[in-house]
């Protein structure tokens, strides 16, 4: 979520000078500071969003509802609508992170709208919200299930909560027993992934660099879980297109990012003429290069023939909660 070069490492060899000075003087303190009317925006839309799926659940439009038609009442289960709205905002954020991250350590265009400067800081301060969001995310989701086990003792409820939501491969029930472990596995890469930049001193400028190129994974499988597991975008309807949709730019960043990469070492040459491009690393990056490519194709098949992976929405919806539930 962060970029993989600055100013002073942007894959040309740099003065002797300036390799003294110390590239990780951003400090986290000041960076969440500058994040704060990131993270105010950030709770606007998700309050917006909250407020929207709230209406579509009271008018009978909820997609959620026709799912899982017992959740009919924005009352009792708004913990799992906020859940939801953190849920869509955290996406939309990772997604602006991740175009603006790509954007950067990309081919660099000619005119850019604000210095890159604060490109960078807007990349950090959104890679910080949407940690935020999707903690929060998890939290509610968390909150709902112990509000939903009421027949439990407490402690239980908590550790049921906690477990279900935390816990990979505890949820047992219908797709989440994909999807969660597959959201879980996002959250517990963003956090480390996105926090490395803050002690790259420490680790050293080229150890962060490869271990930050696992981000796109963080965005992936985001985007997977969603899919599985997003209620609103459960059927194959305007909004999963949508979401497809949003897709195409973060891939075709990707390809020109792996075509034309700001760092010299990482530009596909012959193999074995430069540092770093030995025969089995100039095969990876020309494999990724490919890959990428071939998702591109894939998006744009899949959104021009609408074959989404989104269920038929159905005339009878299920009558029942997915769990055995005791009326509170």
């Amino acid at each position: 979520m962060l970029p993989e070069t600055t100013p002073e490492d942007d894959g040309t060899t740099a003065p002797p000078a300036r390799d003294r000075r110390p590239p990780d003087r951003v400090a986290l303190r000041a960076d969440l500071r500058a994040a704060l009317p990131d993270a105010t925006a950030a709770v606007v839309v998700t309050a917006a969003v909250f407020a929207f799926f709230w209406v579509r659940m009271e008018s009978g439009d909820s997609a959620t509802v026709a799912v899982m038609p017992f959740m009919d009442d924005a009352g009792t289960y708004w913990m799992y609508l906020l859940s939801q709205a953190f849920g869509w905002s955290g996406l939309l954020w990772a997604w602006g992170t991740v175009m603006l991250g790509l954007l950067l350590s990309g081919p660099r265009p000619a005119r850019l709208p604000v210095s890159r400067q604060v490109l960078e800081r807007w990349h950090r301060t959104t890679s910080l919200t949407t940690m935020a969001l999707m903690f929060a995310h998890a939290l509610m989701f968390a909150a709902e299930l112990v509000r939903y086990e009421a027949q439990l003792g407490w402690v239980e409820r908590l550790w049921a909560g906690f477990a279900d939501t935390f816990v990979p491969g505890w949820y047992d029930s219908g797709t989440g027993r994909i999807a969660i472990p597959i959201g879980q596995g996002a959250l517990y890469l963003a956090v480390p992934l996105g926090l490395l930049f803050y002690v790259r001193h420490r680790i050293g400028a080229n150890t962060w660099r490869r271990l930050h190129r696992f981000v796109i994974v963080v965005y992936v499988l985001s985007v997977w879980h969603t899919l599985l597991y997003g209620t609103n975008v459960w059927y194959g309807e305007w909004p999963r297109t949508v979401l497809w949709l949003l897709q195409l730019p973060v891939a075709v960043l990707l390809l020109l990012r792996l075509l034309r990469p700001a760092r010299r070492a990482e530009r596909l040459g012959a193999p074995g003429r430069r540092e770093g491009a030995s025969p089995p690393g100039w095969v990876v990056r020309a494999v990724g290069r490919v890959a990428a490519g071939t998702v591109v194709v894939g998006l744009i098949v899949v959104v021009a023939s609408g074959h989404d992976g989104g269920r038929e929405r159905p005339a009878e919806p299920p009558a029942t909660s997915p769990h055995a539930h005791e009326p509170e």
